[in-house]
């Protein structure tokens, strides 16, 4: 059987056995993957592992695969570690944001379609989560991550009535109708989640801003008091469209 060889990410590991795994991949050539790697964890006499011990979340590597669309799951072969991104550890903050941005992939993103573009900024961004500025730097993958996933909502006018957004006016978030609503039709939103106005404005300048090695140029500084609200509502959205609870959630807004 033919073997593929591609770098991915792992988004997601469960322990099959005391010498297995399944894990979830993304791979930047081949998108999201289901695979088993038989005896991840096991050694021989020489203390040599074709997994490296095993894989863990969040690991980015080298990974070698039998991919056959037919079946539910590929076989993983072998795996090569070249970033444990040992340096979120010692952030649990940071360590939680990495965490959920993989499990929002794993959910967002479809079965064997790739996303270049998507892992390089993934792959940046679990960089950058240890740096003071991982507040905007999350932010701002989850709105690319929305954009290439089709699930980014309309913050540009009301879901109503379709006025553009201003900042003379009181504006809010509805979950159901998947963007904002005005004043005058917050009444036709019984989920409405108030926000505030600057907050929308820095949203529509950050989805402008550049890319450039999948880092955006001229990010401003963001503090935890601006990116929570913005968390709560994509979540809320997120939620709503999905019809399931993001297992994150209760501590990334924690």
């Amino acid at each position: 059987m033919a073997l593929t060889r591609d770098r991915c990410l792992c988004l997601r590991k469960v322990e099959y056995s005391e010498t297995s795994q399944i894990v979830t991949l993304f791979g930047r050539e081949h998108g999201l993957m289901r695979l088993i790697a038989k005896g991840a964890h096991r050694r021989t006499k020489a203390g040599a592992s074709k997994f490296d011990g095993g894989l863990d979340l969040l690991d980015l590597g080298d990974a070698v695969f039998s991919l056959r669309l037919e079946k539910d799951l590929a076989t993983l072969t072998e795996w090569s570690l070249r970033d444990g991104h040992l340096e979120l550890r010692s952030s649990l903050r940071a360590l939680y944001l990495g965490q959920y941005a993989a499990e929002l992939c794993g959910l967002l993103i479809e079965e064997h379609d790739p996303h270049p573009q998507l892992f390089d900024r993934l792959e940046q961004t679990l960089k950058d989560l240890a740096t003071p500025r991982q507040e905007e730097v999350f932010l701002a993958f989850q709105l690319d991550l929305f954009r290439e996933a089709g699930y980014l909502p309309d913050l540009s006018a009301c879901a109503n009535c379709r006025a553009p957004l201003t900042d003379r006016l009181t504006w809010s978030f509805s979950p159901s109708r998947s963007g904002i609503v005005c004043r005058e039709c917050e009444g036709v939103a019984h989920d409405r989640i108030a926000l505030d106005v600057r907050l929308l404005s820095m949203v529509g300048l950050i989805l402008r801003l550049p890319r450039q090695n999948g880092s955006l140029l001229r990010l401003p500084r963001l503090t935890r008091h601006q990116t929570d609200p913005l968390n709560r509502i994509f979540a809320e959205h997120m939620q709503h469209t999905l019809g399931r609870r993001l297992r994150l959630l209760k501590h990334v807004l924690r």
